[in-house]
């Protein structure tokens, strides 16, 4: 009977715990190995494991790549990674408790990898960093870790966290001293740049766009600092070769170009509106056919569902289309952002015409399992309905309303909740969230502070 009132009390703790590392526990899994199928790909590629990597992550896109430094000290991509779960919106974090995952440029020391985490093994991301002190943001302990589920971390598969945190300790083993992580609101093209135009955060996201540049041509890492309130890149007096500098203005101008060109041409502004983040659009699909118990293979607690991901905020965005001032035009919902075929079913004369509508769907069953009917929700949206610019008429149930119409099994309340607008990173404005939040952290808690050489052999536990 104590054992069992044991198991239930550590259950209910890493429950209360979110994304937030409260609690650490487990075993030595710092020694996790790096896959033999991995070793073969770096060999193919020039690379071993000792050479430096870097990290690059994508919301809209749900990936992440790891890059690798090749003989020739240049970086090359080793391999991308499906991301299974983050939490938000685009958009970066600016308080503690509004379940953004931080977009920036980070670093992550050996003292941030934590091998006994509540969420199989994990990193610390290093938020708040210079520039979001700069900016007065809060929060703590953003992770990248197992598990699957998010509230306010980049979230991964225990097998992918395994991995990820092999390559980033042998980077750290071979003499990096900090791996830097970009992570980005969606990849830095033309196309999505011409579509997100009209965000709050489109300044700040073309700040971030300058690193994204210089890397992207010089495959090296930029050499980041914070100033008069802006990421600032390769000011610390290092020496960049001249046709490097040229080609990066040259890039940047290109893209301003074609920028202009695809609004020229009637690409349509948007404003992606999710219901708590979105996963790759692979985890759906397995999600559908095997369940979540399929999407790990081992986690710590003995339990898949730990309550912190909202699972039924996977339906997919909504995407809201917007005239020249930023008004809406219509409204579609998606099974993915990445699903062009949304964009393409407005045509600048449906666009005129259309009112505020959401495209329609086929109603969700009622299931036995929750997580499997909203699994069949997700896959069975991947084809958004044309949109709908009939005159008005009795409103109608949404298909967010209809998909959510087995959320009572969940405990929860099938009422849609109003969604609150992606906030400004310039000027700073709080962002008022109607998701649920995790609890806040008790004052007792605490970080590893210890260095380096120390950092893998043991984590400090939550009293």
């Amino acid at each position: 009977m104590a054992l069992r009132h044991f198991a239930l009390a550590a259950l209910l703790g890493l429950s209360l715990a979110a994304c937030e590392e409260e609690r650490y526990r487990g075993s030595a899994r710092h020694n996790i190995p790096i896959p033999s199928a991995t070793y073969t790909l770096m060999s193919e590629k020039g690379m071993s494991k000792s050479q430096p990597i870097l990290i690059r992550s994508y919301k809209k896109e749900s990936e992440l790549e790891v890059w690798k430094k090749r003989a020739d000290g240049k970086y090359a991509l080793l391999k991308t990674y499906p991301m299974c779960r983050w939490s938000g919106q685009l958009g970066p974090k600016v308080r503690e408790g509004d379940r953004m995952a931080p977009e920036g440029f980070y670093a992550i020391t050996p003292a941030q990898m934590n091998p006994n985490s509540s969420f199989y093994v994990s990193f610390n991301m290093g938020y708040p960093n210079a520039y979001d002190r700069s900016h007065g943001r809060t929060g703590a302990h953003l992770m990248v870790h197992g598990a699957c589920s998010s509230a306010g971390c980049y979230s991964m598969t225990d097998d992918q966290i395994g991995e990820l945190y092999a390559l980033v300790r042998e980077a750290h083993n071979g003499g990096q001293r900090a791996v830097q992580m970009q992570a980005y609101p969606f990849r830095m093209t033309p196309e999505n740049l011409a579509k997100h135009r009209l965000d709050p955060n489109i300044a700040f996201w073309k700040n971030l766009k300058e690193g994204s540049d210089f890397f992207e041509v010089a495959k090296d890492e930029p050499a980041v600092s914070v100033a008069g309130g802006r990421y600032a890149f390769n000011r610390d007096g290092s020496q960049i070769d001249s046709s490097i500098t040229q080609a990066v203005a040259q890039k940047r101008q290109q893209d301003e170009i074609q920028v202009a060109a695809l609004v020229s041409k009637g690409t349509p502004a948007v404003k992606l509106i999710y219901d708590d983040g979105d996963q790759h659009s692979s985890f759906k699909r397995q999600l559908a056919q095997s369940g979540a118990d399929s999407l790990n293979r081992s986690v710590a607690w003995g339990s898949r569902d730990v309550g912190i991901s909202r699972v039924d905020s996977l339906i997919g965005p909504r995407v809201v289309v917007l005239d020249d001032k930023g008004r809406t035009k219509a409204t579609v919902r998606a099974e993915s952002a990445e699903n062009d075929a949304v964009l393409a079913a407005v045509s600048s004369a449906q666009i005129e015409e259309a009112k505020p509508v959401v495209a329609a769907a086929p109603a969700a069953k009622p299931a036995s399992d929750a997580a499997t009917q909203v699994a069949k929700a997700t896959a069975g949206a991947a084809t958004p309905a044309p949109i709908q610019t009939a005159a008005a008429e009795p409103a109608q149930p949404s298909f967010y309303q209809r998909a959510l119409s087995f959320v009572p099994l969940l405990g929860g309340s099938s009422e849609p909740k109003e969604q609150a607008p992606i906030a400004s990173s310039v000027p700073e404005t709080p962002q008022t969230v109607t998701a649920p939040l995790p609890p806040r952290r008790a004052s007792t808690l605490r970080t590893s502070q210890l260095q380096p050489d120390a950092a893998y052999a043991s984590q400090p536990t939550a009293r």
